[in-house]
C-alpha cells in the first residue's frame, strides 16, 4: 500500500459512519487515505499538530467532518496550506444547519471548501478531493471522466425505463 494522499478526520468517532462515505468515494478512484479522530475543542494542540504535519506526511487534501459548532475544518485550515474540505454533520436538534453555517462561514484568508450535510456531503468531499488530486494526475482524471460518464448513463437508463413503463 502506498502513502495516503488524503486524510479524513472527524471530531468524534460517532461521525465515522458518515465519514466512511468519503473513504468509499476515494477507494472508487484508487486513492489511498487515512482516517483519524481529533477535536478542535477537546484536543486543540493535537489538532494543530496534525494539521501542521499533514503535508510533510504526503497528504495533499484534508477532509474534516464535524457536528455542532463544527470548528474542526477551520482550525485545520488555519494551520496548513493544504486544501481543506469541510463536511457538516447533523449532531444537534438543528439537524446540521449549525454545522453547515460554522463550516462555511470562514473569515477571508482561511478557506474551507464546504459540501452538503451528512453522507451526500462526505461522498462529494471524496470526489472533490479526487478532483483536486486529478489536476496533477492523469490517471485520476481518467477515472473522474469515467465516473461522470457512469452518472450520465444512469440518467439515460432511468429515462428509458420510465418511458417504457408508460409513465
Amino acid at each position: 500500500m502506498s502513502k495516503p494522499l488524503v486524510s479524513i478526520v472527524m471530531g468524534s468517532d460517532s461521525d465515522l459512519e458518515i465519514m466512511r462515505e468519503a473513504g468509499k468515494a476515494l477507494e472508487g478512484f484508487g486513492i489511498d487515505y487515512e482516517i483519524d479522530v481529533t477535536s478542535a475543542h477537546r484536543s486543540p494542540d493535537r489538532t494543530a499538530d496534525y494539521a501542521r504535519k499533514a503535508a510533510d506526511r504526503g497528504i495533499r487534501v484534508i477532509i474534516a467532518g464535524a457536528g455542532g459548532a463544527a470548528h474542526l475544518a477551520g482550525v485545520i485550515a488555519a494551520h496548513t496550506t493544504l486544501p481543506v474540505i469541510g463536511v457538516p454533520i447533523s449532531a444537534t436538534s438543528l439537524n446540521g444547519l449549525d454545522s453547515l453555517l460554522a463550516t462555511v462561514q470562514m473569515p477571508a484568508g482561511i478557506p474551507v471548501a464546504t459540501v452538503a450535510i451528512g453522507k451526500p456531503g462526505a461522498t462529494n468531499a471524496g470526489i472533490l478531493a479526487a478532483q483536486i488530486i486529478g489536476v496533477a494526475d492523469a490517471g485520476i482524471t481518467q477515472k473522474l471522466h469515467a465516473h461522470k460518464e457512469k452518472l450520465a448513463k444512469g440518467v439515460e437508463e432511468k429515462s428509458r425505463q420510465l418511458k417504457e413503463s408508460g409513465q
